[in-house]
């Protein structure tokens, strides 16, 4: 787990949920938080059964979506979220739900 310093103005981060996070509506109430908060990024699902959040923004509000994301939406049960700084690349100018392959 990778924290990010307390003084940076904006981040990208991915965040691995496990635990009953597939077909509870978890993608897509992610999206609707990010897009509150106005972050960029995705929500996919893998084939591992976790999903995959990648979020870009200010710190503090990438803190508020990851204290979201351990509690999800009703139907849920999160086990765990693993945080990582993320540095593979250009993210979306908005938040969407990206559709498994």
């Amino acid at each position: 787990m990778t924290a990010l310093p307390a003084n940076e103005p904006g981040a990208a981060v991915r965040y691995l949920v496990s635990g009953r996070v597939q077909g509870v509506y978890y993608r897509a109430a992610t999206a609707e938080v990010a897009q509150r908060l106005e972050l960029r990024g995705w929500a996919k699902n893998l084939a591992d059964g976790r999903v995959e959040v990648v979020a870009a923004g200010p710190r503090t509000k990438l803190v508020e979506l990851a204290g979201w994301l351990w509690k999800g939406p009703p139907a849920a049960r999160v086990d765990s979220v693993q945080v990582e700084q993320w540095d593979d690349g250009v993210l979306p100018a908005t938040f969407r739900v990206e559709h498994s392959a």
